[in-house]
């Protein structure tokens, strides 16, 4: 069976997960592929303990492991899931078309989950008393100057599809860890309704359940097909 490992934690506000590792899962549940989760206490992602970085060299979630075989970096990973497990498939065949996929998804990782959401997502992971607001504002001021604009303009692109790319691909995979970061911070969306739209799409669909801020660890912790 593969084994996802990442850190979820149960607080009275929702469940909190790993942006990227919630990208990965994601792509597991869409699979329908049989996998379980293996938990890490999300002090590792400072600590980085020397079992940790063994299987990943900084020290990061998700990792997983298929059989012998451990990947890290939630990009590849997916892409390793896609081809490995090519139904249904998240990348289209046509250069131009993957092209597409792989821009929107790299711009989703690098200045979504890797530079916006953080600022905003971590305090969550404190008792209400101890977030820095200044902070999560300015990571909701980078979303509404920056990013959220940017995808408005995906989607117009993107037509009558639904999703960044027009069918859903593995370009939506990081943008699901944006709807499942916005549920719990429920930031006002009505300058971007396309985006609004389009998350709500992303929560409509059954794998969304595996990242719920409303599905505890212990609901969420494996899936057996």
């Amino acid at each position: 069976m593969i084994v996802l490992y990442t850190t979820e934690r149960d607080y009275p506000w929702g469940t909190l997960r790993s942006t990227h590792a919630s990208k990965t899962k994601v792509i597991l549940e869409e699979k329908a592929l049989a996998y379980r989760i293996e938990n890490l206490p999300p002090g590792n992602l400072w600590k980085k303990p020397p079992e940790m970085l063994a299987k990943h060299p900084l020290g990061k979630v998700p990792y997983l492991e298929d059989g012998d075989l451990v990947i890290f970096d939630s990009t590849v990973i997916n892409e390793y899931l896609d081809e490995r497990h090519p139904s249904p498939r998240l990348m289209p065949t046509d250069p131009v078309a993957r092209m597409r996929v792989r821009e929107a998804e790299n711009f989703a990782d690098e200045a979504i989950l890797a530079a916006s959401l953080p600022l905003i997502w971590m305090p969550y992971w404190s008792d209400p008393a101890k977030r820095n607001a200044e902070q999560m504002e300015k990571g909701r001021e980078l979303l509404r100057s920056r990013d959220l604009p940017f995808l408005e303009r995906l989607l117009e692109r993107a037509g009558a599809g639904g999703f960044i790319c027009g069918e859903f691909s593995l370009a939506d995979a990081p943008l699901m860890a944006l709807a499942m970061v916005l549920e719990v911070d429920a930031m006002n969306l009505d300058a971007y309704p396309r985006v609004a739209s389009y998350l709500q799409n992303l929560r409509a669909r059954k794998s969304y359940r595996a990242i719920s801020p409303r599905t505890k660890v212990a609901d969420a912790a494996q899936t057996s097909r």
